[in-house]
């Protein structure tokens, strides 16, 4: 028995150590996918063609829009936390007033019942000629009073204290909450000066644009950079588990969760949703209509600034502008699998940013030289995209 307690004291010392070092571990491989990430997207800038492409002269302005864009969805998001935790102080607050109310008037009750009865001592009761055991009883009974009044007293003077601590707390959350309310108001002035920039250049080169999207082998060179991506991302993820072989045991652990990741997205087959509310505008495989090549995903035509939704939980492993596909998020699940989200107004979500299935991680847009506004979606296992419908549900 005391062998057990010894090594169940030694493990609880030794959780905290490796709750710290696992999330340690999560950072450095999180930073890790990062430079990798930050070197590929370095690598396919520098082999790009040297023949330039109209809708890249909108890349700044597209980028600058989609920063401003997840600058208020953050800002919206801190917002909605403070107004949450504000409530939290204020019901708090509002509780301990309540109690402090009951508190005065149990006080007010003692000090009453005292008076009524009279602060008598020891000597004047037995001078009345009492007895000894009624006088005993009634200093029992006063002694009482005077503690139970005490200890009101104290409970009252700490839920004062409490209660100006909060009232601080609040004004704190409110300077927060207006401070937040500032810069969400200089953000959205932002963002139109962004967008008003981008409509400019847009206005420019449109024609250049129109006439280069009807260039046959245009969408065969996007198709086949935005592949490369992928295979340099699937590396990248694959080399993770070499990374860690120094830990004992680490890289079986990792075949088992890729299994077990694999198994778990296959299982949504059928019931997944699509990622936006919308018109679909073609089928998967069908040729396109700028000629050429055959489409390999969903473009799913919907208004601007629409939020996109993550059809599974998963991970960020690209969120950037892509020649081609305008702002795109790549979300890694697992086992091989990822859901693309290309022509983004804004991302919504950085790079190795955990999600969760329905959690927005975009903004609808018409972003990369596409003519409208829409969702382009396509979901890829090993590299190889697959069709989305049979994947969605009834």
């Amino acid at each position: 028995m005391a062998r057990r307690l010894l090594a169940a004291a030694i493990l609880c010392a030794a959780l905290p150590a490796l709750a710290g070092t696992d999330k340690r571990a999560s950072e450095e491989d999180r930073d890790r996918l990062r430079a990798r990430i930050g070197d590929l997207q370095k690598s396919l800038a520098s082999a790009e063609e040297s023949r330039s492409e109209a809708a890249d002269a909108l890349k700044s302005s597209e980028k600058a829009v989609s920063e401003a864009n997840r600058a208020l969805f953050e800002l919206a998001q801190g917002n909605r936390k403070l107004g949450e935790e504000l409530e939290a102080i204020t019901r708090q607050g509002t509780g301990l007033k309540a109690d402090m109310a009951a508190q005065q008037a149990h006080v007010e009750r003692l000090l009453r019942l005292q008076y009524v009865q009279g602060a008598q001592d020891r000597l004047r009761l037995v001078i009345e000629g009492r007895d000894l055991s009624t006088v005993e009883r009634h200093l029992e009974y006063y002694a009482y009073l005077s503690r139970a009044r005490a200890e009101v007293l104290a409970g009252l003077r700490k839920s004062s204290e409490q209660v100006a601590l909060l009232e601080q707390e609040t004004l704190r959350k409110q300077a927060e909450l207006a401070a937040n309310q500032d810069a969400q108001s200089r953000e959205k002035q932002q963002l139109e000066r962004e967008r008003g920039a981008r409509a400019a250049m847009l206005k420019r080169i449109s024609g250049t644009i129109a006439q280069q999207r009807r260039e046959i082998g245009r969408l065969q060179r996007d198709e086949a950079r935005l592949t490369k991506l992928i295979e340099e991302i699937g590396k990248a993820l694959a080399a993770r588990p070499a990374d860690k072989s120094a830990r004992k045991g680490r890289p079986v652990d990792e075949v088992a969760d890729a299994s077990a990741a694999s198994r778990a997205f296959a299982s949504l087959k059928g019931r997944m949703k699509f990622p936006v509310k919308g018109e679909l505008m073609n089928r998967y495989g069908s040729p396109r209509e700028e000629g050429g090549a055959v489409w390999k995903g969903l473009f799913i035509r919907a208004s601007t600034g629409q939020n996109v939704h993550a059809v599974a939980d998963g991970r960020v492993v690209y969120a950037d502008w892509l020649r081609g596909f305008g702002n795109l998020l790549i979300l890694d699940h697992g086992g091989g699998y990822m859901s693309l989200y290309g022509n983004n107004e804004g991302l919504l979500r950085q790079l190795g940013d955990p999600v969760r299935a329905g959690d927005a991680v975009a903004q609808v847009g018409a972003t990369g030289g596409v003519e409208e506004s829409g969702l382009y979606f396509e979901l890829r296992h090993e590299g190889k995209p697959f069709d989305p419908v049979k994947w969605v549900g009834k």
